[in-house]
């Protein structure tokens, strides 16, 4: 390996079952001390080339050449279920091959970066005592506390507020080491980031760009253009060859050899074509309907239970939600947003009332609410009154499901794609109230303009739980209920 290299991807192919590639002999360097973003369309294979490096999956051909002694960190997306019992403290320390005696000041540096800094000391808290949001930013600095020579980091600004971002950005700039990161955060990426491994989902190999994250999305759009204007050119080129080819064809005689280099002309034009790639689409406008006999009041709340110093509070407060009102949540980390929601959507909040009849269409930022076990085609086909496939297929494809991806398991999913299946269920659905929590993680940032102008425009109940105030800004809110207030 060349000297400052430290990962070496070399003609390696890599597939989910048999007609699913993934990686095409795919080569490329990772240098010492780069910071790069991993980009490619939802459902690409990222997280596929993060666990390659990690040895947590095979290449099928090729091979990965790893440099001796790299310590390596992924930042996970779950906590496993045998971990949520652990302390705060034994949750780092297992992070770890041989005990750290001086954790608890590194405990609280790493919490610092991921802005979870607690009023009370946390490292004797049992990790599910923490809320969804807070054991995001705890798997996060999982990754941090390691300091590695390589740190992979997948979405790492999901669960993250302004100020948390701020302070993995400052975490970043500042690292000596080598980061690659998966996200869509552009003002994030073009903070500490100075080069793209761009992974194409049609070709399935992996390109390499110098610049920033909006330098090399202008680079990308650039080149699509050439290619399209070059294509264009070879199509007039082969257009003029075969029709020459015809005229001299028909004359007979020793014009048919002239004619037979002219119909290789045109061949060669054609294939000096090039593939064009089908640039990473968004999702079409979509309308979730609501039904039509709505009216009346939908929610009645007259108190509810937020969280303070980690105990629960009844706090009182009589709001009440009617048809075409939207409520935003608002509070900080840990404050029980998510609780709440839950709790209105299983119909099991105390001082919550929702009128008998209302269907509920509930986005659950961890998906857990779709089964896993189930094909896409399942899960749409559950929520219609009527199951009509043509119906299901039509609104599936406006959300880029299309082809195979609808026999698909949702546990075999990406993250992105699996949210994409979350808002095609609720357009099937036409629920009466509908109840998001942070429906723009994981989600392509191409999507969210068009999600956005959806929200905006739904005409039943809402209540709408989200961190990202340029998102919430083109959405119409009727009201806002501040649980710290």
């Amino acid at each position: 390996m060349a000297e400052d290299t430290i990962v070496r991807f070399e003609d390696v192919s890599f597939e989910h079952g048999p007609r699913k590639s993934i990686l095409d002999e795919v080569s490329f360097p990772i240098r010492r001390q780069a910071k790069m973003t991993l980009m490619g369309q939802n459902g690409a294979g990222k997280s596929t080339i993060f666990g390659l490096i990690m040895g947590a999956i095979k290449p099928e051909h090729g091979e990965i050449h790893i440099e001796k002694g790299l310590s390596i960190a992924l930042s996970r997306q779950v906590i496993p279920q045998a971990e949520l019992t652990l302390t705060v403290r034994e949750f780092f320390q297992k992070v770890f091959p041989k005990k750290v005696y001086d954790i608890d000041p590194r405990i609280d540096d790493v919490l610092e970066v991921v802005n979870l800094k607690g009023h009370q000391k946390v490292h004797d808290r049992v990790v599910k005592s923490f809320s969804g949001g807070q054991q995001a930013r705890l798997l996060l600095a999982s990754a941090l506390i390691q300091k590695p020579d390589l740190l992979l980091l997948d979405e790492p600004t999901n669960n993250l507020d302004k100020e948390g971002i701020a302070h993995l950005t400052k975490f970043l700039v500042e690292y000596e080491k080598t980061v690659i990161v998966i996200s869509h955060d552009a003002d994030f990426l073009n903070a500490f980031t100075a080069g793209v491994l761009y992974l194409d989902v049609h070709t399935r190999k992996v390109e390499q760009y110098v610049g920033n994250y909006t330098d090399v999305v202008a680079q990308i759009s650039l080149r699509v253009e050439k290619e399209a204007m070059k294509n264009a050119q070879m199509q007039k080129i082969v257009i003029a060859k075969k029709e020459k080819a015809n005229f001299f064809a028909m004359k007979g005689g020793q014009l048919r050899a002239v004619a037979k280099r002219m119909r290789e002309a045109a061949a060669e034009a054609e294939e000096a074509k090039v593939e064009v790639r089908r640039e990473d689409k968004t999702i079409k406008a979509f309308h979730i309907p609501c039904p039509p006999n709505l009216s009346g009041e939908l929610l009645h709340i007259t108190s509810f239970k937020t969280i303070k110093n980690y105990k629960p509070v009844i706090k009182k407060k009589t709001l009440s939600l009617r048809k075409n009102q939207h409520l935003l949540l608002k509070g900080p980390n840990g404050i029980g947003k998510s609780t709440l929601l839950e709790s209105l959507a299983n119909g099991t909040a105390e001082g919550a009332t929702i009128t008998k009849g209302v269907k509920v269409g509930y986005y659950r930022q961890d998906f857990s609410n779709l089964d896993f076990s189930s094909t896409v085609y399942e899960e749409l086909a559950g929520v219609m009154d009527k199951e009509i496939e043509e119906e299901m297929r039509r609104v599936a494809a406006g959300f880029l499901i299309t082809g195979d991806l609808i026999q698909t398991k949702i546990g075999h999913l990406s993250e992105g794609q699996k949210g994409l299946v979350a808002f095609a269920r609720l357009v099937l659905m036409k629920p009466g109230l509908l109840i998001l929590d942070e429906p723009t993680n994981h989600i392509n940032f191409r999507h969210l303009p068009v999600i956005a102008k959806a929200l905006d425009e739904y005409d039943g109940a809402m209540i709408l739980v989200s961190h990202v105030p340029e998102f919430v800004a083109k959405i119409r809110i009727d009201d806002t209920l501040d649980l710290e207030k």
